[in-house]
């Protein structure tokens, strides 16, 4: 969220809360992460062995070279300290135990029931301390027969009817380099739900235990296909419905230098803008509010015209058109210009 004056120390909402991070890899410490930019204190703890995987993936032969962990293991732990804890061992889940009765919250990612067979679950947890907020993270919940079973993202929004909906027309299947189960099911749910949590054991006095299942909040969170599945009975064939290609109006556009402009022009007015910018106001009439059937043969030909109008031309000369004209048509930026771009650039 833009501010004026970032802020700082114990202006941050989380300032003087703390935090146990036992996760790996991507959702648990980009979650825990989170709460540090909001001021929360954060202890990373790692088992004395290879502790957090991501301390090898995506590590350079340089990095290696010099014996530093991953780029991608330090920015999900930029500001956190580090300690290391061997909970097989008795001195090790006493120690645990004891940090535990000073924090405010205990995130974990293990499989479920790992941390009872440590002896430091969730009943242990809530007996040293009634306040601790504690939030688990895994692929299918705590409870249920999938609850023990191994996955990644993409099984997640698999399991979820995401990644059936995020397909080509023939019903291609499109792997998203976005991980929406680790990072919308697990990220930001354990987020919410420890922020919740914090919340009534301030008002109560008492800690919850957070159970975030990236596969249920994912399948949750998949509204339109469920709409269409209560109304019609079956999810909307890929490519085919308002949202996901089924319109001139929604859609991505290739232009004459193999780059992408997005159009989100939903709306009547913004689409007849479009089409005046295009060149084509008469095609402003053909559109989904005045009774284009969505997925249709009017709407498809359209695209096609419409797709040969934007490839003349470059991104650039599209996003110049565009931009003045305000009919939510965009350039499908590149990370490395998303970056440079002024909405994202300094901060």
């Amino acid at each position: 969220m833009p501010m004026s004056t970032p802020p700082s120390g114990d202006d941050l909402p989380l300032a003087g809360v703390r935090v146990l991070d036992l996760t790996r890899l991507l959702p648990g410490p980009f979650a825990t992460l989170h709460l540090r930019r909001m001021g929360a204190d954060v202890l990373k703890i790692e088992d004395p062995g290879e502790g957090d995987y991501a301390r090898t993936l995506l590590r350079t032969p340089a990095e290696a070279a010099q014996g530093e962990p991953s780029l991608f293991f330090r920015l999900l732990n930029e500001g956190k300290r580090l300690h290391r804890i061997d909970l097989t061992q008795a001195a090790g889940r006493d120690e645990l135990l004891s940090l535990a009765r000073d924090a405010d919250v205990l995130v974990e990612g293990f499989r479920p029931g790992v941390m009872d067979r440590l002896g430091v679950g969730w009943d242990a947890l809530h007996a040293a301390h009634p306040r601790l907020v504690m939030c688990s993270i895994s692929g299918y919940g705590q409870t249920g027969p999938y609850a023990r079973m191994a996955g990644h993202d993409i099984n997640y929004v698999g399991y979820a009817g995401v990644l059936e909906q995020i397909a080509t027309r023939d019903g291609q299947p499109v792997i998203p380099n976005f991980q929406i189960g680790d990072l919308f099911g697990g990220t930001q749910a354990a987020v919410s739900g420890i922020l919740a949590g914090l919340y009534a054991a301030q008002r109560t006095g008492r800690g919850r235990h957070v159970d975030v299942s990236m596969t249920h909040v994912v399948h949750e969170h998949n509204f339109l296909a469920r709409l269409a599945v209560a109304r019609d009975g079956h999810s909307p064939p890929p490519a085919r419905s308002l949202l996901t290609g089924g319109v001139p109006c929604y859609n991505v556009y290739r232009t004459r230098d193999d780059r992408w402009m997005a159009v989100g022009a939903l709306e009547l007015k913004f689409w007849r803008k479009c089409c005046e910018v295009l060149g084509h106001p008469e095609w402003g009439e053909r559109h989904w509010m005045l009774g284009q059937e969505i997925g249709g043969a009017d709407a498809l030909a359209l695209q096609a015209e419409v797709a040969a109008v934007f490839a003349q031309q470059t991104q650039a000369h599209w996003t110049a058109r565009f931009e003045p004209a305000d009919c939510c048509v965009t350039p499908v930026l590149r990370m490395e210009e998303a970056m440079r771009h002024p909405l994202f650039a300094g901060g």
